[in-house]
């Protein structure tokens, strides 16, 4: 996905409110002038003329001059968080990390249409300070974030990266997405999800069917761990798939358990990205 016109967009809403102070397009907390009523209010207490509603008015027992109270709609500001450690570099058609260029071009097309900031955060064992991109509204930023993503040398991960980022992002972001295939430890995890309580966290898991469908038949198979590229070979025999498959389930159900446990349900991704499912992931979190 190189050129705009083939960049699939999604629709997203917070399912919360947002304490933003720019007009947008998501629910705010603010009153203002959005199109969703709250209250009436006394000309006197809130002296704008232009929201006066004669009807009211007339109808009040106080005899006071009221005005319409209506709640706006506001900006937020999205951060992706992508993971281009070593594991992300592996794909058996494309790379993760190409998969996850793709989100994000397509993240930041949809933030631009519905006026909303978007930045970029990159980590492998550590923070990667050369792929970050400021929060921004321009769309032209859409590619250079894309292209940086295929383009970065990836290194060995861990949660460490990640939990640097997190802390260095001040807790100003509405709409967080973790894009990762998450094949790190585990433990801390879940500090990193705490210190995100205050905003709305999206893991994006990107897996290879490479690596959670084994050979359909007894096969000798050279493995490289993507991480440590440690070798080794096995003979893949219906044991030792059936021990695969079972593996592979189990560590979906860890994730599973450990989102849930805070709150926060996963979008799964293999092989490529679907714009139109991420944007019923969206539709279902704010039913």
């Amino acid at each position: 996905m190189t050129h705009v016109d083939t960049v699939q967009e999604f629709h997203y809403r917070l399912p919360q409110r947002s304490a933003s102070a720019r007009p947008g397009a998501h629910p705010g907390s603010s009153l203002g002038s959005g199109q969703e009523f709250v209250s009436h209010m006394s000309l006197y207490d809130r002296p704008d003329p232009r929201r006066l509603d004669l009807r009211a008015s007339l109808r009040s027992t106080t005899g006071d001059w009221l005005v319409r109270v209506n709640r706006q709609r506001v900006g937020v500001t999205v951060q992706a968080l992508v993971d281009v450690s070593a594991s992300m570099d592996f794909g058996a058609q494309r790379r993760k990390l190409d998969l996850a260029a793709d989100f994000v071009e397509s993240l930041a097309h949809s933030a631009f249409r519905v006026g909303d900031a978007l930045g970029l955060r990159a980590f492998d064992h550590a923070e990667r300070i050369d792929l970050t991109v400021p929060a921004t509204l321009s769309r032209g930023l859409a590619g250079v974030m894309a292209d940086s993503l295929r383009r970065c040398d990836t290194a060995p991960g861990g949660i460490e990266g990640l939990e640097d980022v997190v802390q260095q992002m001040g807790g100003r972001e509405s709409l967080v997405f973790i894009v990762s295939d998450f094949h790190w430890p585990l433990d801390r995890l879940g500090v990193v999800l705490d210190l995100l309580a205050h905003a709305f966290v999206v893991p994006v898991v990107l897996w290879d069917r490479a690596e959670t469908e084994p050979p359909r038949s007894d096969a000798i198979a050279a493995l490289r761990d993507a991480e440590t590229a440690a070798r080794r070979t096995l003979l893949l025999r219906p044991r030792l798939r059936s021990q695969w498959r079972d593996a592979v389930a189990t560590r979906r159900g860890e994730l599973d358990a450990l989102f849930t446990a805070h709150d926060v349900r996963p979008f799964w991704m293999t092989g490529h990205f679907d714009a139109d499912a991420m944007s019923d992931y969206f539709l279902e979190a704010a039913a």
